[in-house]
């Protein structure tokens, strides 16, 4: 071995140490980088001097040559990363869904002094007051106008539920777009990737980009990730190039498989709808193959339950908003069929027949078309409260009260043994349960997420404290290093500059 080696071993030290110690201080300068991992500097030591051979058989041994740098790796667990993301997508499809009920709560503002309920009751008060004095202008209306109120708290609801529901629709859309544009940027890093690994390189920081737009495409939809090898030529270390498909709540494979990204290539997802503009969605595809939304976790499979669905194509729209639409406008509908037939059945203060209390607008049907009479609103007297020709008596007043708290409605619109008050409570009890039962989830499944991501940054994100550790012993490493060269520089001058002077 060369006199000189002692200067190469301790130049590659200086090498290691100072990288290791570069490595350190890009640790430490992204410490709030979100979606930062640390690295690590792999040493590896030099092949040892001489190299083995068959021609040497009687070398005693070799010495080693110093030490090198093998690479800067990345402190990532994939396990992790596959808990995190599962996790995440339950949590965010659970926070989709109380984000749905909690505004259909605030809307519809049960129980309360200004809510469909207490309109209701109002009315029913004006009805028996007129039932006391049925020839009362006042009491008449009074009755008008409250039946009036109740018409108008049903158009409010209706519209409002529509509203929201259409805002649902653009969320759909805006999260199929943003699902897409995740879906292109990684597929434009594998791209990337590929073209850096086959020279031996790990490029960490893409590696991360990645990982980030795979945790965001995670609370989209429930997806499985799985890495191959760019090329032979990679190091063993490398990540590779990520495969994404869609997968069920389980995390199994849809069959066939759904796959969103495969290499460089990307399968954009795509949602259709009906024919108006507020119909169901009808199919969720990813290249033309229908998805099992439904079976996935995720913002959109939330989503998507909220606005509602018709995916079997029978008419039967199911949806959280449509639902409570559809109540309601079966509801207004026995509400305007049931009172208007009991209020046909009595006699105006003129003590002609009864006429139409509740209408519809023209074109329209349901809790968004239902109205008051326009006759009546300028007519109080033609509110039918007596059921013959006496102006005194009041009976079909009472009688229309009671349509409220009918529990045997002519062919059970509402259900068996239902009224239709108790139709009311019944589903605003139902809302209130799954919003419950939503909040409870999502509270469940962001303490599971947390938990997991803990773990997950105990291992891949960076230590203030462990960071300083390292630096001061790369630092001690670094300066011993320097000290070898010192020591070999002074071994060398002795060499040159003071032997071979005898007999000068």
């Amino acid at each position: 071995m060369s006199t000189f080696h002692g200067l190469e071993m301790a130049k590659q030290a200086l090498f290691a140490q100072q990288a290791a110690l570069y490595t350190t201080g890009h640790n430490i300068s992204n410490a709030n980088t979100k979606g930062y991992t640390r690295q690590r500097v792999n040493f590896e030591t030099m092949p040892p001097y001489p190299a083995a051979s068959r021609n040497r058989p009687k070398i005693p041994g070799q010495m080693g040559t110093g030490v090198q740098v093998g690479s800067v790796q990345r402190m990532r667990t994939k396990f992790l990363d596959y808990q995190f993301r599962s996790e995440n997508s339950r949590h965010s499809y659970w926070s989709t869904k109380a984000d749905a009920l909690s505004r259909m709560e605030t809307l519809l503002n049960e129980p309360s002094n200004s809510g469909l309920s207490k309109t209701i009751d109002e009315f029913w008060n004006a009805l028996q007051d007129l039932a006391v004095n049925p020839e009362n202008s006042g009491a008449r209306s009074v009755v008008a106008h409250r039946g009036l109120a109740v018409t108008e708290a049903f158009n409010h609801l209706s519209k409002s539920l529509s509203s929201n529901r259409a805002d649902l629709r653009n969320q759909i859309d805006t999260t199929v777009s943003d699902t897409n544009s995740l879906l292109r940027q990684i597929a434009s890093l594998n791209e990337q990737i590929s073209e850096l690994e086959p020279h031996g390189y790990l490029p960490n920081d893409l590696y991360d980009r990645r990982d980030n737009l795979i945790d965001e495409l995670s609370s989209k939809l429930n997806i499985k990730v799985t890495y191959s090898k760019s090329s032979e030529t990679s190091p063993n270390i490398a990540d590779g190039i990520a495969t994404i498909e869609i997968v069920n709540d389980d995390g199994e494979s849809f069959q066939p498989s759904i796959i969103l990204v495969d290499g460089e290539q990307v399968n954009e997802l795509a949602v259709t709808y009906g024919n108006d503009d507020y119909s169901a969605v009808n199919s969720v595809s990813v290249n033309g193959t229908e998805v099992d939304i439904l079976s996935s976790n995720g913002t959109l499979k939330g989503l998507i339950e909220s606005y509602g669905h018709d995916f079997d194509g029978d008419g039967n729209v199911i949806g959280t908003y449509t639902d409570m639409i559809s109540d309601l406008d079966k509801m207004a509908n026995t509400i305007v069929e049931e009172f208007n037939k009991v209020h046909r059945s009595g006699k105006a203060l003129d003590g002609t027949d009864g006429i139409d209390f509740f209408v519809f607008k023209d074109g329209m049907t349901g809790a968004a078309g239902i109205t008051v009479n326009q006759e009546i609103l300028e007519d109080g007297d033609k509110i039918a409260a007596s059921t013959n020709d006496s102006d005194g008596e009041g009976a079909n007043a009472k009688a229309l009260a009671e349509v409220f708290n009918n529990r045997n409605l002519d062919g059970n619109p509402l259900g068996n043994n239902t009224s239709i008050k108790s139709f009311f409570q019944s589903i605003i009890g139902e809302m209130g349960v799954k919003a419950q039962e939503a909040n409870n989830r999502m509270e469940n499944t962001a303490v599971l997420r947390l938990q997991v991501e803990e773990k997950r940054m105990s291992v891949s994100s960076v230590s203030l404290d462990e960071e300083m550790t390292n630096m001061i012993k790369f630092q001690h490493a670094y300066n011993a290093a320097a000290r070898s060269m010192t020591t070999i520089d002074e071994m060398l001058d002795r060499i040159i500059n003071n032997m071979g002077l005898v007999g000068r």
